[in-house]
């Protein structure tokens, strides 16, 4: 009869555990971010933000639907490039996960905005620029920071207004990010007087710049604006310097405002001469930026970039969004993602009808003894 009682006991404990199993759910997101090649470090960081939320999330215990969620990041390498973005893309879609954190480049976000279109899964960038991302009007694609537009111009009007500067040669990649915020610099600078005595192209995989910086030099413009991210940069402000042209200011981008470019600049006093732009406030002005960067730094030491605050909040923005939906439904909680009013570290997200932030802000940097310090 005991022997009895206690099987039976040892069998309703299991039961009420395959109960209690049974109602955690794993939820998967998913990022995508170079994680090999020249911008790894950057990729490295927006992993880092997205994991970081994802642990925190878990530590929670967030129940949605009924159920106690476990959130599981899917993480994947593009390398940066179109076609590895949107194979990138497809997996996601295939291992059905609930939403996507990232891209990092424009060049592979817009490719893979389609896929994740086609799919009905969200996507959320705060690293992805070019204005080009929310023109087709999907209504799964989604921006937490500054585009190209407000990048290019407010560079563009701090060398006209505040520096006085009159002339520019231009540099880009042939990206889609540093042809397009070299493109919105030339066109704003241009309305505004400025002229353009040199546009020069190079790529992404360039690290030698010595003949098209020649050329420009023997043009003699104030600044050169660079359109492409902190690999070509760094190298770029070397050779600047190995050809004398210490006294020409140098703009760019997100792309190249980085705590890396001093690196890879490896001592050029032509660091000096930077002026970039970042969209957001910089981190002390973030309503919850200090305080998260000790955090960040405490678990990741020395590999905070530029983007993973980003990253950390759209992984939060798409679990505020199922919370308020009740669902982890890409196709339910779509709707409540579009009328986010989230209060991030990074600022108070919400959006226009296009996916775009309402109200995003711009900081311009400059290099004190090396250190990226905003204006």
């Amino acid at each position: 009869m005991q022997l009895k009682l206690k099987l039976t006991v040892v069998a309703a404990i299991a039961a009420v555990a395959g109960v209690a199993s049974a109602q955690e759910q794993v939820v998967k997101i998913g990022h995508v971010a170079p994680v090999s090649g020249a911008q790894a470090h950057y990729g490295k960081d927006n992993e880092n933000g997205a994991r970081m939320a994802i642990e925190e999330l878990n530590a929670q215990g967030v129940t949605i639907g009924g159920k106690k969620i476990k959130f599981e990041l899917q993480a994947e390498d593009d390398a940066a490039d179109p076609k590895q973005g949107t194979a990138a893309a497809q997996k996601l879609c295939d291992s059905k996960v609930a939403g996507v954190v990232g891209h990092l480049n424009s060049g592979t976000t817009i490719p893979a905005s389609k896929v994740y279109n086609d799919c009905g899964i969200p996507m959320v960038t705060g690293a992805a620029t070019n204005p080009n991302l929310t023109k087709p009007g999907y209504k799964t694609t989604f921006r937490i920071i500054a585009n190209d537009n407000a990048l290019g111009a407010g560079l563009a009007f701090y060398a006209v207004d505040t520096l006085k500067l009159k002339t520019v040669a231009i540099i880009d990649d042939r990206t889609a990010y540093g042809q397009g915020v070299a493109d919105v610099f030339k066109k704003t600078a241009v309305a505004k007087g400025m002229k353009v005595v040199d546009e020069q192209f190079t790529t992404d995989k360039a690290t030698d710049f010595m003949a098209i910086l020649t050329a420009i030099k023997s043009k003699n413009p104030d600044a050169v604006f660079y359109g492409g991210m902190d690999p070509q940069a760094g190298p770029m402000l070397r050779q600047m310097e190995q050809l004398g042209m210490g006294n020409v200011k140098y703009f760019g981008g997100d792309g190249v405002c980085t705590s890396e470019i001093a690196k890879l600049a490896a001592g050029a006093k032509t660091l000096g001469n930077v002026i970039c732009a970042e969209g957001g406030s910089s981190l002390a002005k973030m309503p919850g930026g200090t305080a998260w960067k000790t955090k960040y730094d405490a678990k990741y030491p020395n590999q905070f970039q530029v983007y993973s605050p980003y990253t950390y909040d759209a992984t939060f923005l798409l679990v505020d969004a199922m919370k308020r939906a009740n669902s982890v439904d890409p196709k339910v909680y779509v709707n409540e993602l579009a009328k986010a009013n989230f209060k991030g570290v990074t600022s108070a997200i919400a959006f226009e009808p296009n996916g775009e932030m309402k109200n995003p802000s711009i900081t311009l940097y400059v290099y004190k003894d090396g250190k990226k310090t905003p204006l």
